[in-house]
């Protein structure tokens, strides 16, 4: 299944995309049929509600062509982020790419190598904004915004000290994000992760999760990113140093993974500070991330507005 945050008539709805790419609005449905909607109040609920959430959108999806109140047409969908507020911070994972690595190597002239566990940081939920939503560039703050597209992992099932052989039982689906970064913002602060990939705006998300049972092989996805149509990215989620139950089982040393939580896997060579001459985003910048069997995530690039002043 496709399940997706839609904006209808100014609120945000938990939905399901149908075979036709039309949505289906799973609160409104369930009380269309006198079922129960509180797992369908949001996306982070209907995560938590797990197989028995899940069945019951899939009895909505199968009662769909009685229930044309609650369907929204797929030439006017407005999608959000699938999670638009997250719970926690998203997790991140660094230099999961060995191309990314020695791209980075070249473009520095230093020598990094492969780590022997993985490198994890994270973005704060207030980076998080939506498929066609305009990532801001903070030109007072940086002339080096990046672009990094990711496979997301969507956690579904609690857990600690996950071991590697029960990793996709804790896996509730896929999504896409773009990890924005501000290089030079990441150097200016001693070369840690977080203040250069925590800007606002600065984790684009979407279209939709996928759920764990229609990707059958998240390790062999191809993953592009193309800039106003040009292709930087051209990669394959197999070429990942450190795969998904890797991950998930060394993140989960020690630490609790809970329903919700998203672990960006790293991205493939191709970024725009390793191009001879770098290329960084711009005002009018179109980017796209594409991952097969997931989607597409589309987002402009502009100048972000002055804050407004605050009250006396």
């Amino acid at each position: 299944m496709r399940l997706a945050t839609i904006r209808h008539n100014g609120l945000l709805e938990c939905a399901a995309i149908l075979a036709d790419g039309s949505a289906l609005r799973l609160a409104t449905a369930a009380r269309a049929t006198s079922s129960p909607a509180d797992h369908f109040a949001s996306m982070q609920r209907l995560i938590e509600a797990g197989a028995q959430g899940l069945d019951a959108v899939r009895m909505l999806t199968a009662k769909a062509a009685s229930l044309g109140a609650a369907i929204v047409p797929a030439a006017k969908i407005e999608l959000a982020a699938p999670m638009p507020r997250t719970a926690k911070n998203v997790f991140c994972v660094g230099r999961n790419y060995a191309e990314h690595i020695a791209e980075g190597e070249r473009a520095q002239n230093i020598k990094v190598g492969i780590t022997e566990h993985p490198v994890f940081f994270t973005k704060p939920a207030t980076a998080v904004v939506g498929p066609g939503e305009t990532v801001p560039l903070f030109a007072h703050l940086s002339a080096q915004i990046d672009y990094e597209v990711e496979l997301a992992v969507v956690i579904g099932k609690p857990g600690r000290d996950i071991p590697r052989s029960r990793a996709f039982e804790h896996v509730y689906g896929y999504t896409i994000v773009n990890d924005v970064t501000a290089r030079d913002v990441q150097r200016r602060h001693g070369g840690q992760y977080f203040k250069g990939k925590g800007l606002d705006g600065s984790c684009p998300m979407g279209p939709h999760i996928v759920t764990a049972d229609e990707v059958k092989s998240p390790g062999n996805l191809g993953i592009r990113l193309r800039v106003n149509g040009e292709l930087r990215q051209n990669g394959n989620t197999s070429a990942m140093i450190f795969d998904i139950p890797t991950l998930i089982a060394s993140l989960s040393e020690g630490l609790t993974l809970e329903p919700g939580d998203l672990i960006a896997t790293g991205t493939p060579s191709g970024v725009g500070y390793a191009m001879n001459p770098p290329c960084f985003l711009k005002q009018g910048d179109v980017v796209e991330c594409e991952i097969d069997g997931i989607g597409k995530l589309s987002n402009g690039f502009a100048t972000a507005q002055a804050p407004a002043s605050s009250a006396a």
